[in-house]
């Protein structure tokens, strides 16, 4: 699961480093996948909108048993 996870934030990640940041893999339980952003987007008052519109898209278009992408 994790390489799937992770094949699937290198489509979204060249998006986030033009805007100087990342998202970063940390866990994932029971189809809820824990990410951490970095870099510009780890303070980004629009990280909530990345997160949901950008990263968990992407996660749950390849991974459809994903149910929810949570920042940590």
């Amino acid at each position: 699961m994790k390489e799937k996870i992770e094949a699937a934030l290198d489509k979204i990640r060249p998006a986030l480093r033009a805007d100087g940041g990342d998202a970063e893999f940390v866990d994932e339980q029971d189809g809820v996948v824990k990410i951490r952003l970095t870099g510009a987007c780890g303070g980004c008052p629009m990280s909530t909108m990345t997160l949901r519109l950008g990263v968990e898209r992407v996660i749950k278009e390849e991974i459809p048993e994903i149910k929810e992408v949570v920042a940590v």
